[in-house]
């Protein structure tokens, strides 16, 4: 069974009046336990929107969105019930600390689902070593944190709650390379042990294709494609009709068939390519 279903759901802002904007338009797609789903599309996509539905952070217009089989919004007054279930990552997290220690910032969000102190603390530090927090870390202001790593606190913060589903939307934004591949190695990690079903927003295609099981596509308000990440980049005529593009290493690897070269058109990644040029080349 699905973890989450969007059945035709739109999102009109302003309805009625003279500001009247659609910014999801009979969107529906299925999205199993356990997966790990990449959602692209260029600014002002839907995206974000989108992702905040998914967590009743809004309501939409028309069409419903169900959590294990349950409308979310059958009984508004538990909605909040469904924040715990469904974590969001927003951009630049960081932004979102306030507490007096690191270990308070993560504690938050256990503490409001009424756990045990005992529980509450294993919580935390399971969050910690997902994130790469270190224990020492735990007592400091989180304001004495580096960029990278107040990113990883606000991030413990929500798996610390352990929710059924994780919402990152563009998680890795103002990183430096370095800082975005740990964390997204922290959060490829953490979905392989934890098992948890997780959502990606991001405008790097990169990223998205290295750590995706599958891929959901968004142009204009609307869902364009949700396949695996090979087939959709399979399309890149398609995807540049969105305003996106394939991933460096697969453009690359398009070029080098298009010179006559007998290459793999369908390598995502950069290492993947590496072996597939060293396996050509070790022929010569």
């Amino acid at each position: 069974m699905s973890v989450i279903k969007a059945e035709n759901i739109k999102l009109v802002y302003g309805a009625g009046t003279s500001f009247e904007k659609t910014a999801l338009d009979d969107v529906s797609f299925e999205i199993e336990k356990g997966e790990f789903v990449g959602i692209i599309g260029h600014t002002g996509s839907g995206k974000s929107t989108l992702v905040q539905l998914l967590n009743g952070l809004l309501k939409p217009t028309e069409g419903k969105i169900y959590l294990n089989g349950k409308d979310i919004w059958e009984n508004p007054k538990k909605i909040r019930n469904v924040r715990f279930k469904v974590g969001m990552v927003f951009q630049y997290p960081e932004y979102q600390l306030f507490e007096e220690t690191v270990y308070k910032d993560i504690a938050f969000g256990p503490k409001n689902m009424g756990l045990e102190d005992d529980e509450i603390d294993e919580k935390v530090r399971q969050a910690a070593v997902f994130t790469g927090i270190r224990e020492d870390q735990l007592d400091c202001s989180p304001f004495e944190l580096s960029g990278g790593e107040k990113r990883r606190a606000a991030i413990a913060g929500v798996i610390a709650m352990d929710p059924e589903v994780l919402i990152l939307d563009e998680p890795t934004a103002g990183l430096d390379p370095l800082g975005r591949e740990a964390l997204l190695s922290k959060i490829a990690d953490y979905h392989k042990v934890r098992k948890n079903t997780v959502i990606l927003v991001s405008h790097s295609m990169e990223d998205i294709a290295r750590i995706s099981d599958r891929i959901l596509v968004m142009s204009k308000g609307k869902r364009i494609m949700l396949d695996t990440a090979q087939n959709v980049f399979s399309k890149g005529d398609e995807l540049e009709k969105t305003g996106l593009r394939v991933p460096q290493i697969t453009r690359i690897m398009m070029l080098l068939k298009e010179k006559g070269v007998n290459v793999d058109t369908s390598v995502l990644t950069v290492e993947k390519g590496f072996h597939e040029i060293m396996n050509i080349l070790s022929q010569k």
